[in-house]
């Protein structure tokens, strides 16, 4: 086997990337209409109804934040409000970053209950008592000092049931994307009561999202030490419910992720379900027993962030939140994946731009592979020079391929060549090629990041096409034939380097090789500019190295 066969090997497994992406995932639309239609509402019977079942007319935005009286939060990332109308977080924009590349407008993740794509957070406590009231979704709040939450000066949320019980919530941001609630229930009265503290994630529909099955977009946890990603579909089919001691759960978009932390060493149920709309719920599962004239408190954490790897580890660090760094989904290559994403992430910072960035990092990558790959192209080169052999015992032989077999293997054993010495780098670079197509695509840090000339996104495709010579003639072509400027680069590199290889010896193999190329072209035109940066570069070193090599083995051969 030679580089052929790894070519072939690539080839396929983007095909399948690619076909699996376009012909064999449903769009969200088709999904949610294939979910079987069985759901019903049932009746929570361990723990309270938190959120009114009746229906909710749907209204503007605008219309909805306007609705309620609401507390006014914002630091150097993010604002937005909290409603009074059940002290819910359910307004929030990141300040950062933009929906597209041609627009100002700001990303906002949060929406009122009452909006179409409604998103929200609460918290609170609930009690098996169900001679007191407690606060719900309908309940109005009252503000107590501040009447702004920043991140120098927390708020004070207050409401009195009338039955001698007052609920608090104190309610502080830091200067990135962390919202802190001290929840407290003050007894005024000769009773004794049970409490349990409790906060959950309401999502009123599915999201854009990219349904690709290399990125989970969802419901997400860890639980004991565990990962948890469920679907949005199939949590629609079947609830998830899980008791543990320690984690965190939350709703995980491609870039943006909204989490609960429940109180610290405290024993919590995790409940995933979907009743008319999407929830992601903990309940603390011993009580807090309140005393008669006494008073009781609990911290909860909510995190509402763009998933900045900095940011995010940031947080699991001094939080001491269990495998946080995993809402970033580096997936089972994450010991490939994230050291990949810090080398990029250090090239970046030294020169300015993630385009040279990733490079730098192939070149790095070919500095690692180059002891291998020299032996490789030794054994190719080789290859190259036995080839008019080859071909005599081919033709030698042409009747009897269990001869020829055998002469072939004594012509390698003479030379002392190795066939299968061409797949090894090649075959240890794919993890990396896919590790860094994983970066590419899951990290905010390359989202709308730009190369120069014609390539403002690094995340996203070359836009310029061939077929209407890269925007020098006045039209635009349709997406199918959007094969842009790097991917051409790509493949012309793919088909020199092919040149530099042993050439089959049988014809039609040598038609299907000299196709690969263009194959490769297609096929890899739609991915990230950046990982088709990547291939290029990649493949220029390879060249280069190729050709040294083979030119001081043809030397000592001649010699």
């Amino acid at each position: 086997m030679d580089t052929r066969n790894v070519v072939a090997a690539i080839s396929l497994s983007a095909a399948v990337i690619v076909l699996y992406s376009l012909f064999f995932i449903p769009e969200p639309s088709e999904r949610a209409q294939n979910i079987s239609k069985q759901n019903q509402i049932e009746k929570n019977t361990d723990t309270p109804s938190l959120d009114k079942k009746e229906t909710i007319i749907q209204i503007s935005r605008e219309q909805a934040i306007t609705q309620n009286d609401r507390i006014q939060f914002e630091n150097q990332n993010v604002i937005g409000s909290i409603s009074l109308k059940g002290a819910s977080i359910d307004d929030l924009t990141f300040k950062k970053y933009n929906v597209t590349l041609n627009t100002n407008e700001k990303v906002t993740l949060l929406n009122p209950r009452n909006v179409t794509n409604g998103y929200l957070v609460e918290s609170g406590f609930v009690t098996s008592d169900k001679n007191i009231d407690i606060p719900n979704s309908e309940t109005i709040w009252s503000t107590k000092g501040n009447s702004k939450l920043t991140d120098q000066s927390p708020i004070v949320l207050i409401w009195n049931n009338d039955q001698g019980i007052i609920f608090e919530k104190e309610i502080s941001l830091d200067d990135q994307y962390l919202f802190t609630i001290k929840q407290r229930v003050i007894n005024n009265t000769n009773k004794k009561f049970d409490f349990y503290s409790y906060g959950q994630i309401i999502r009123n529909e599915i999201p854009e999202i990219s349904d690709f099955y290399i990125l989970h977009e969802g419901l997400i946890a860890t639980l004991d030490d565990e990962l948890i990603e469920e679907d949005y579909d199939d949590i629609q089919e079947k609830k998830f419910t899980r008791t543990s001691q320690k984690g965190w759960l939350g709703i995980s978009d491609k870039y943006w992720i909204t989490s609960l932390i429940p109180p610290k060493e405290k024993e919590f149920k995790t409940t995933f379900d979907y009743k008319n709309k999407f929830r992601a719920n903990f309940i603390t599962t011993e009580p807090l027993e309140l005393d008669k004239n006494g008073k009781i408190e609990e911290v909860l954490q909510i995190i509402i962030a763009a998933k900045r790897v900095d940011v995010i580890d940031g947080y699991s660090e001094k939080l001491k939140i269990d495998k946080f760094d995993l809402v970033i989904d580096w997936g089972f290559l994450y010991f490939i994946t994230k050291p990949l994403f810090f080398g990029i992430d250090y090239f970046f910072k030294l020169l300015g731009n993630y385009g040279l960035a990733i490079i730098a990092i192939t070149i790095c990558i070919r500095l690692a592979f180059f002891p291998l790959a020299n032996f490789s192209f030794r054994s190719m080169a080789k290859m190259k020079a036995l080839q008019p052999e080859m071909v005599r015992l081919k033709e030698l032989h042409k009747d009897d391929k269990m001869k020829l077999q055998q002469a072939m293997m004594a012509l390698y054993k003479k030379e002392k060549v190795n066939p299968m010495s061409g797949c090894l780098p090649i075959l240890v670079q794919i993890p990396v090629f896919f590790a860094l197509y994983k970066v590419l695509f899951v990290t905010i840090e390359m989202r709308q990041m730009p190369f120069y000339g014609w390539i403002h996104d690094l995340s996203e495709r070359d836009p310029t096409s061939l077929f209407n010579l890269f925007g020098l003639l006045p039209y635009d072509v349709p997406s199918f034939l959007v094969i842009g400027a790097w991917p051409v680069a790509m493949g012309v590199s793919m088909w020199i380097q092919q040149k530099l290889n042993p050439a089959p010896t049988d014809a039609m193999q040598a038609k299907i090789f000299a196709f690969f190329p263009l194959f490769l072209t297609v096929i890899l035109a739609p991915f990230p500019s950046g990982l088709v940066i990547y291939w290029t570069v990649n493949n220029i070193l390879t060249m280069a190295q190729q050709v040294f090599i083979m030119r001081r083995t043809t030397i000592k051969t001649t010699t």
